[in-house]
């Protein structure tokens, strides 16, 4: 029990002496249970209750944090604000100082919790190309979170993704650093709100460099220079720790040029803190402390371990007590690390659990938790965003859209009448399992894409199905079912693609690494067969990563992508099908023709993308099979009108953008530029601007890009940020590779050294 009315309790004080004056009155065993964390199922009972004899064992100094109510229990929504309120009331009623723990959770693509909304996977969002609706999903993940009493999500992934061979490209943004950085930004944004006390604190993850992974393997060693790495995979951390004010950091596992990350105060410290000025508190990757140890071997047992990765800057250990109790006990009798580190990182701790006001409100109204959580707002986003997220990879002989009215339509494929192929890694479904119907949860509500398909077409359209064969096993006795169907009917959709998770059946998601690019299991069989039946077919991809598959995409005339979209994604599926939606989402990784491209993106150097002198493999092309920011429409747009205004500190580029087709449509219209000559080589493109617009058919609008002259920054010879005089090239286009528009501009005067980057 607490004294009465200690300062820390007094929100009349200031958070830092709020802080200061909870620290003094700390033991250290106290201090040292701030820095850990505590599963919840390791607090409940044998009915999923709450247990205050396991809490009496684990948390009678208090913990820092509790991992996963929602996505560690099959809990319902009201009984995950039950479970919390019960955890905060024995903390804050049954230990000394009373001080709450901060709750986390996964929240990738929504909450990661049974009831809780499943947006589309990063990836499919990523496509989207709006920032803002990915401000907007991350608001309605931050009121289901906080209306059950999670404080903390563990996303966005900031990576930037250059080997689709990594399984988690499908929670990245993509390929390019200065797109990572505005979507992270707006994912940011959302999820923490304009307040902490309402909002819940967003972890970057995964600092630094963990998703260029050697081999494309989860975990692997890291090699990069110094000045890559802060052209390339340090910018969008940058962007949310110095415009969205970040609140939580999360350590990448793998070694970056030798030294291992969660040990690393030239990382942790260093970079992280003194160079971008990160303030907030730093979460251990699950298992990463242990791991200096077991995995990497850079610490001899636990205690060295617990030293330095305290000594590095992570300031709590996750998901549960390791190395941070007996251990980091162990090492600061030993003398290894002075207990200053440990009041440093209790004193982050602290302020996080102020600036959340857990102690003025450290429980929840379990009543009001249904009335935020399937609500229709809510779905119709879901809906709206894996809409927006499907890319028309090809449409020859304009195959697409499908009538309604058909006679009779093949659904075939293992992701054709399966909700589970809907969700990616992180989604409730795919990381725990849907719960029973009975529950509130997600069985009742999704769709498979046969569903949607028969829900959409006439009542005379006569839908047949076959799975043909599974994701990723070789039995093949469904092939000649699947081929007799597609002969009965006049057009083929063919559903391929991945099963995204943890597990070992699954063909992507963490450590579901692939060392080919092809479709997995028989699916390529089953598609050439397919194909050979000669019906006019469409190949429809739910999938994580982009696929090495051109002798596929040279067989069929329609390709749709439609990542893992979720709840709502089977019903936007059949809607871009039948031109009910215009599809208009674009690629933000670079398809590559085979696995030997790897790694392949826009943005290489000169002397990249190609083989000097004979340009291509002995065996092949060296261009992608789709490039960065491809998508194609039912509608076509022609540009035209570029003009260019510069000043000192400014460039402004203005285009027009018409469509000029029969019927309505989106087009991100994609700003690149070029350096011409620098001194270090600088990429043959970089995008610096895009935005999407809708035109209906024939009409037009003008598009304006106002770039302040620091966007062009980048790190010189001497690692210093700089803006250098000389020409830039400007390519305005549809992709990457589809530049409708060229100009330039001149950047004068002298060679400027910038203290800070910007992103917009």
């Amino acid at each position: 029990m607490t004294e009465s009315n200690p300062n820390y309790q007094n929100p009349a004080y200031s958070i830092a002496e709020r802080v200061q004056d909870l620290l003094a009155r700390m033991t250290l065993a106290e201090k040292i249970a701030q820095l850990g964390s505590c599963e919840v199922k390791n607090l409940q009972d044998e009915r999923q209750g709450f247990s205050a004899s396991k809490a009496a064992a684990l948390m009678a100094q208090g913990i820092g944090q509790i991992t996963r109510v929602g996505g560690g229990s099959t809990l319902a929504p009201q009984d995950i604000a039950r479970m919390c309120n019960a955890i905060q009331a024995y903390l804050v009623h049954h230990t000394r100082l009373g001080i709450p723990a901060i709750v986390h959770d996964e929240c990738c693509s929504g909450f990661m919790a049974h009831g809780a909304t499943c947006f589309p996977q990063i990836a499919g969002l990523a496509s989207t190309w709006m920032p803002e609706l990915a401000e907007k999903m991350t608001t309605i993940i931050r009121t289901q979170m906080r209306a059950v009493g999670t404080h903390q999500g563990l996303a966005p992934v900031l990576d930037v993704a250059r080997d689709p061979r990594w399984g988690r490209v499908e929670e990245t943004f993509g390929e390019d650093p200065l797109f990572v950085s505005r979507m992270g930004m707006a994912y940011v944004r959302g999820l923490q709100g304009p307040d902490l006390r309402e909002g819940v604190m967003a972890t970057g993850k995964h600092f630094l460099g963990h998703g260029i992974s050697e081999a494309g393997m989860n975990c692997t060693p890291v090699h990069v220079g110094l000045r890559e790495l802060r052209d390339v995979f340090l910018m969008p951390f940058q962007a949310v720790v110095q415009e969205a004010k970040l609140a939580s950091m999360m350590n990448a596992y793998s070694e970056l040029d030798g030294a291992v990350v969660a040990s690393s105060h030239a990382i942790m410290t260093d970079l992280l803190r003194d160079e971008i000025g990160f303030d907030g508190v730093v979460v251990s990757d699950y298992r990463a402390i242990p791991m200096l140890y077991d995995y990497h071997h850079v610490a001899p047992d636990q205690a060295h371990a617990a030293a330095l990765a305290l000594n590095a800057g992570i300031d709590v250990e996750l998901p549960s007590i390791d190395c941070y109790g007996p251990p980091l006990v162990q090492s600061l009798q030993a003398g290894l690390i002075p207990e200053s580190i440990v009041d440093t990182a209790v004193e982050r701790v602290l302020r996080k659990k102020f600036e959340l006001g857990l102690f003025e409100k450290p429980f929840v109204d379990v009543e009001r938790v249904l009335s935020v959580f399937d609500q229709p707002e809510q779905r119709q986003l879901a809906r709206q965003i894996a809409e927006q997220s499907i890319v028309l990879l090809k449409n020859d002989n304009d195959v697409l859209p499908l009538s309604k009215t058909l006679n009779s339509i093949a659904v075939i494929g293992p992701n054709a009448h399966q909700t589970r192929a809907l969700f990616g890694d992180y989604a409730y479904p795919a990381h725990v399992g849907d719960p029973p119907d009975s529950q509130v949860g997600r069985s009742r509500h999704a769709q498979t894409i046969l569903d949607a398909i028969r829900a959409q077409v006439s009542p005379q359209t006569n839908v047949l199905y076959a799975e043909g064969c599974k994701v990723n096993d070789a039995d093949r006795s469904g092939f000649e079912q699947a081929i007799q169907v597609a002969q009965a009917a006049e057009v083929v959709v063919l559903v391929v693609g991945d099963r995204s998770g943890l597990q070992i059946d699954c063909t992507c998601g963490e450590s579901r690494d692939s060392a080919d690019l092809a479709l997995p299991g028989v699916q390529p069989e089953l598609v050439e067969k397919i194909a050979a039946v000669g019906k006019p077919t469409v190949l429809v991809l739910v999938n994580g990563r982009p696929f090495a598959i051109p002798e596929i995409v040279e067989s069929i005339p329609a390709i749709v992508e439609a990542w893992l979209p979720g709840e709502e994604g089977a019903s936007a599926v059949a809607s871009v099908l039948f031109g009910d939606v215009n599809p208009g989402g674009k690629l933000t990784m670079t398809w590559p023709r085979s696995v030997g491209q790897v790694p392949i993106f826009y943005n290489h150097k000169p002397s990249g993308g190609r083989s000097n002198w004979h340009t291509n493999y002995v065996s092949l092309s060296v261009q992608p099979l789709f490039p960065f920011g491809h998508g194609l429409s039912y509608t076509q747009f022609e540009y035209s009108n570029l003009k260019i205004e510069t000043t000192d500190a400014r460039v402004t580029v203005h285009a027009k953008i018409k469509n000029v087709g029969a019927r309505a449509g989106d087009e991100v219209v994609q700003l690149y530029v070029r350096d011409e000559v620098a001194s270090v080589p600088r990429p043959v493109k970089e995008l610096k601007g895009f935005r999407r617009v809708h035109l209906t058919a024939g009409e037009s609008c003008a598009v304006t890009f106002d770039l302040p002259i620091a966007l062009f920054a980048f790190y010189d010879e001497a690692i210093q940020l700089v803006v250098e005089p000389g020409t830039m090239q400007v390519m305005i286009g549809s992709s990457s590779e589809d530049i409708r528009l060229n100009g330039s501009f001149e950047i004068t005067g002298p060679k400027q050294i910038i203290s800070r980057r910007v992103f917009a």
